[in-house]
């Protein structure tokens, strides 16, 4: 199931997704040639904006760029082939670092609890404290999310980050190597953490209650915000997609059933992940700079976020008050 949610290749001409929406045949000539390139990860956003019917009568046209995770998604922005990055907190701190040429326009929120450390249930792992000494794979590549957790419960644990072995997987691989017993833990998320859960897996530690910080992003190629067409687009569609949003904490079952659907994948899965999907889109504010600056330091203080990130100047705040 998850093969058929991820790309099958990572090279970019074969991720960029081909399906086009949201054309309004009352829109001038002008408008109808604007057209945005959204990066995706795990037909997450698609999904959503579907089921919503949140593009209905938009005077642009959005054409998907699907990825399986956030490195390879912002290498695609880095490269022109996306206009826009969607990711976490520290994936995007991560593009940032390397040099990748985006802006922050707006956060999103969640609970947390759409990432977690996943364990056998045969590893004999009971606690955080048990980890030390262990391999944890981590998804999808160095700065996801799940290193953050994994990071954050060690130092609340009492554990320095050298006391585990960590080893960089993208989430299919890592996937199978957990289903088959290769792996005993795995920092995950999203449609990744509820697959594991069905194999074998049992929840160790989720991000809920601050262990992250619950905030992602939605960013834009600095080359995509320098068009004003394309500017007043992503504007609207950042209205959209928080419609879409609103629209999923009050359809939960209608949203798991697309998700089943675009996504293939069952119905316990799709239950989990619609009831832990980002609920809202909200500007970027002095609270959301000050929450991710704390993760930027904490990463960079242990050697995985290098440079460290300034979290406010990476930011525009024009297109969402």
């Amino acid at each position: 199931m998850i093969r058929r949610i991820a790309a099958a290749a990572l090279s970019l001409t074969a991720l960029i997704a081909l399906t086009a929406c949201g054309a309004d045949s009352s829109a001038d000539a002008s408008s109808r040639q604007v057209t945005l390139t959204i990066g995706d990860q795990a037909k997450t956003l698609q999904t959503i904006v579907a089921a919503s019917d949140a593009l209905k009568g938009a005077r642009y046209k959005v054409k998907w760029a699907e990825f399986e995770g956030a490195a390879p998604l912002y290498q695609a922005v880095q490269a022109g082939a996306a206009d826009t990055g969607y990711s976490a907190d520290l994936p995007a701190l991560q593009a940032l670092s390397g040099g990748v040429r985006v802006k922050n326009v707006a956060a999103l929120k969640n609970d947390g609890r759409h990432v977690g450390l996943v364990v056998r249930k045969d590893s004999g792992i009971d606690s955080v404290r048990d980890l030390k000494g262990q391999k944890v794979v981590v998804s999808s590549a160095k700065g996801s999310i799940a290193e953050y957790l994994l990071a954050n419960v060690l130092k609340q644990n009492g554990l320095d980050y050298r006391d585990v072995q960590v080893q960089y997987l993208l989430p299919t691989d890592a996937q199978a190597a957990f289903a088959s017993g290769k792996v005993k833990v795995w920092a995950t998320f999203g449609v990744y953490q509820a697959v594991g859960l069905e194999q074998g897996g049992r929840l160790l530690v989720d991000g809920a209650d601050g262990r992250v910080s619950g905030f992602g992003f939605v960013n834009a190629s600095d080359q995509a915000l320098g068009d004003p067409k394309k500017k007043a687009a992503l504007a609207d569609f950042l209205q959209r997609l928080g419609t879409a949003l609103r629209w999923t904490s009050t359809h939960q079952d209608a949203y798991a059933r697309a998700i089943q659907t675009r996504n293939g994948a069952d119905p316990s899965v799709a239950k989990t992940l619609a009831s832990a999907a980002y609920s809202e889109v909200l500007p970027i504010t002095d609270e959301v700079n000050t929450t991710v600056q704390g993760v930027a330091d904490l990463m960079h203080g242990i050697g995985v976020l290098d440079p460290n990130v300034d979290v406010a100047k990476s930011a525009d705040t024009s297109l969402l008050k």
